[in-house]
């Protein structure tokens, strides 16, 4: 019996596990290119280091071979998605290689693009640089979920969280928080992570959220605020009116209320009048196909149980993020239950779930 040799060092696994944090550090955050992780090593020692620019540019080869202070010749790249090699915003990653006197390059997963998909191969190898794929190829294809998906099908990639008590509940007149103060946390670094953020104009009129990250340091990274509101409830004194500013704020409608179009229009807010399906509600596929076209990648959706429960039975949610308290929180008279637990774990069963203790809270992640 003959066993097949990894042509892969544990040096080399090492070296693309820290190409593929880089790339996780600022997945989410680099447009409509991908986010990519890259080392430059020689003799085992990291010399260089560079990650895809915010907003995808510079290229993470490019940042890397620009920011060595040592000359390349000789040196070996690890970089976690196969090279560009084609004139777009930015000129090829392949030709900047070839420039820098680099003569090993190691990637771990073939780009998806058909432009460039197994082209960067053959032409780095045509100039005399060993390279080699593969290496560490199911956690960047794990990574590359939303890039596959934003090219594959011309769609946002969905996340969607709602928060329950333990006793289900989402919503109880008079109580403000359900999770504990480090849950929130999460949920800014979700808002941080993703590009564009959804809810109703019924949770809006409700809760009056800020939408934003609150994050130390990362408030410019705040989402865009997208609004399903078919009959233009906004309220005027809400937060998001009042913050609204050209390109921060897009509202769905299906109404003929002028002079509210009007004075939402004044306000630099982008609004959309979308048909309404049989049921009297907006087709979320097609409204998700919209917002991919004006730019949206990565959405996070914060919904109520009618929203999410649209979600949850069209399956059009990549990954779930369900919070639940260890506390119970007793009834009045206006309060609303969590009525899609069972049909969640029904539409995702079989699929990834984690389960995790964040303090006293406990976090499923769901992903399709």
């Amino acid at each position: 019996m003959s066993l097949k040799k990894d042509k892969f060092s544990l040096k080399d696994k090492k070296f693309m596990n820290l190409a593929l944090d880089l790339a996780r550090a600022r997945n989410g955050l680099t447009g409509e290119n991908p986010s990519v992780g890259c080392l430059i090593v020689r003799n085992n020692r990291i010399i260089s280091v560079g990650q895809t620019g915010y907003n995808g540019k510079p290229h993470a080869e490019h940042n890397a071979i620009n920011n060595s202070y040592e000359k390349l010749d000789g040196a070996k790249m690890y970089v976690t998605l196969e090279p560009c090699n084609h004139y777009g915003k930015t000129p090829p990653c392949t030709n900047t290689i070839i420039k820098s006197g680099i003569n090993e390059l190691i990637f771990s997963m073939e780009d998806i693009d058909k432009k460039v998909k197994g082209k960067s191969f053959k032409i780095l190898s045509n100039k005399n640089i060993v390279v080699k794929k593969g290496l560490l190829k199911k956690e960047a294809k794990s990574l590359y979920d939303s890039y596959t998906k934003n090219r594959n099908d011309k769609l946002p990639y969905v996340t969607s969280k709602i928060a329950i008590t333990k006793n289900k509940l989402i919503y109880k007149k008079g109580e403000k928080r359900i999770t504990d103060k480090t849950s929130d946390k999460l949920t800014h670094y979700l808002r941080y992570k993703n590009d564009s953020i959804m809810i109703t104009s019924t949770t809006l009129n409700i809760d009056n959220p800020k939408l934003n990250c609150r994050l130390k340091g990362y408030e410019k990274f705040s989402p865009k605020r997208i609004i399903l509101d078919k009959n233009l409830k906004i309220r005027l004194n809400s937060y998001i009116f009042q913050s609204a500013k050209k390109d921060n704020t897009i509202i769905f409608y299906n109404s003929s209320k002028n002079k509210k179009i009007n004075i939402l229009k004044k306000k630099g807010i982008t609004l959309i009048k979308f048909s309404l399906n049989n049921y009297g509600f907006f087709d979320l596929n097609k409204v998700f196909k919209k917002i991919f076209t004006l730019g949206v990648r990565n959405l996070l959706i914060e919904g109520g149980d009618k929203l999410t429960k649209s979600l949850i039975k069209s399956r059009l949610v990549d990954l779930f993020y369900l919070f639940q308290s260890h506390n119970k929180m007793l009834k009045n008279n206006d309060f609303k239950i969590f009525t899609s637990l069972d049909m969640l774990n029904k539409k995702y069963q079989n699929k990834t779930t984690v389960s995790t203790k964040l303090d006293k809270d406990n976090i499923i992640i769901y992903k399709k």
